[in-house]
């Protein structure tokens, strides 16, 4: 079985002034990796026309594109008719479920979603007091459920997370950490380890860090634009740069 080549990123925020700029920053990708995964916030504002831009950017690659949402592509409430769109447009978008690609005989599978927040272990919310609180916490409560079933039905070869939201604070390393329960959740890690992963994929954090890993030994990636500092960075399984 050889070794799969993940190109990821996230964070890319694009807008009608972008249209063709960053397809031609992806141009040959295919020479480079197997599949683009891709970790939300695609557009700036969550807009129709926004996401229209994203899938002539995106659609039509050598390679198969799977991608999630994040908080700007919520900003407009269209999110759902931007997930038609990008379907339409021939882009895997997964919200809180899974898929499987399959990659020269090696089905890869994904799992994932927007994610949430509400911090990490020591230093979290929980449902608890308001109703507005209890609401936050039990939101990202039902995606880590979502996603724990997700992975469990999952019947492939190799098994990735790709999320907007971090699943631990290593990779937030260089944010403010005043911020850190509005940029992820140990609730989105406890789900992939609860079913195994060989990496988790995600973006949000534009100040933070490339490397960390779940409690339970599985690599997470930070892809945010930002922190890559390119229109992508190709992984092997084990996290390492291929």
């Amino acid at each position: 079985m050889r070794e799969l080549r993940i190109a990821a990123v996230a964070d890319i925020h694009l807008g009608e002034d972008l249209r063709g700029h960053y397809r031609k920053k992806i141009e040959g990708i295919e020479r480079r990796a197997d599949v683009l995964l891709v970790g939300g916030d695609l557009t700036r504002h969550g807009t129709i026309a926004e996401g229209r831009v994203v899938a002539e950017e995106l659609s039509g690659l050598p390679i198969p594109v799977v991608a999630v949402l994040g908080n700007h592509d919520y900003h407009s409430d269209r999110n759902q008719e931007i997930i038609a769109l990008l379907r339409d447009a021939g882009i895997v978008v997964l919200d809180d479920e899974s898929t499987v690609v399959p990659i020269d005989g090696v089905r890869l599978g994904v799992a994932g979603g927007k994610g949430f927040g509400g911090g990490f272990a020591g230093k979290c919310a929980s449902e608890f007091g308001e109703p507005e609180t209890k609401a936050f916490v039990r939101h990202t409560k039902e995606i880590a459920e979502r996603w724990r079933r997700a992975l469990k039905d999952l019947d492939a070869d190799h098994r990735v997370v790709l999320s907007h939201y971090s699943p631990v604070k290593d990779t937030l390393m260089g944010e403010p950490p005043e911020i850190y329960p509005f940029l992820g959740s140990y609730m989105l890690a406890e789900a992939a380890d609860a079913e195994g992963a060989d990496l988790f994929i995600h973006g949000h954090a534009h100040a933070g860090t490339e490397k960390g890993v779940t409690p339970g030994g599985i690599r997470v990636r930070n892809v945010a634009l930002p922190v890559i500092k390119h229109a992508y960075t190709v992984y092997c399984l084990n996290g390492d740069h291929c």
